[in-house]
């Protein structure tokens, strides 16, 4: 599959089997992942890969807390705060794996460079026929003492981007794409 039709077929996937995704995939996901530019370099990524479901339901549900917790009223929209509030909500939906893209490295430009290496996974996780999801109801969560300490994180790691990843039970319908505002100057 070439780059143009990677980029232009990924998609958020929420709905997996649970076959297990292979070790040998997921280290050529994360080799892809640690080809994405970083600032001058610095490479300050590492990823923590999770595989252990019962991990993955605890966190699920203090994540789910948490940001009912910590948001404050009115941030989150009516289906957010119903979704939240669900016993059975998953955030992870079930997906056999979950890659945390961490910082490992002060840098004023950790968010940047860690989300630089997640489109790479995501994008190399589709042409490789797999579905990916970011999951932002787990990244404030898993900065937290409590987050870092369910993972085992060093307390300086700063989690970026918790990606969940999967073989698909069907294929995410395409969506629709604005056409790009572009301002040509010169």
């Amino acid at each position: 599959m070439n780059v143009t039709k990677a980029i232009a077929g990924r998609r958020s996937t929420r709905d997996y089997t649970p076959e297990p995704v292979d070790e040998k995939l997921i280290f050529r996901l994360i080799y892809a992942a640690a080809q994405a530019p970083s600032a001058m370099n610095q490479q300050p990524w590492t990823f923590t890969v999770i595989r252990d479901q019962a991990l993955l339901e605890l966190i699920s549900r203090e994540a789910r807390a948490w940001t009912l917790a910590t948001t404050p009223a009115g941030t989150h929209s009516s289906h957010f705060q119903a979704l939240l509030s669900e016993e059975s909500f998953q955030i992870f939906y079930h997906a056999p794996v979950l890659v945390l893209i961490s910082g490992n490295a002060p840098n004023q430009w950790i968010v940047e460079d860690c989300a630089l290496a997640a489109e790479n996974l995501m994008i190399a996780a589709h042409a490789e026929g797999l579905g990916t999801c970011w999951i932002g109801f787990a990244q404030g969560f898993l900065n937290t003492p409590q987050g870092k300490q369910a993972l085992g994180l060093p307390a300086e790691w700063t989690p970026v981007a918790p990606i969940i990843v999967g073989h698909p039970k069907s294929v995410p319908a395409p969506v629709v794409h604005k056409a790009p505002e572009i301002h040509w100057i010169g």
